[in-house]
């Protein structure tokens, strides 16, 4: 029995062969319900003095900006 080259014969070949993707059985995604009244996290962009306003007063800037959100969701703006 003949031990194999160290060395690859063609390195285009060998080197082609560690990059290429690793066939893998794609599983579907277990879709579940969302929990009530959970919070999500999101990127917004708003206008700086917008910010500037809800920031005003400190800590839960945040929680108010959702209340006014909610306000508005709810007079259907």
């Amino acid at each position: 029995m003949t031990n194999p080259p160290r060395r690859p014969v063609n390195p285009m070949d060998a080197a082609e062969a560690l990059f290429k993707p690793a066939k893998k059985k794609l599983e579907q995604a277990v879709e579940r319900p969302a929990l009530p009244n959970t919070k999500e996290l999101v990127s917004l962009k708003i206008d700086s003095d917008v910010l500037a306003f809800f920031q005003e007063n400190g800590p839960g800037w945040q929680d108010r900006i959702n209340d006014v959100l909610r306000a508005a969701m709810k007079n259907r703006v």
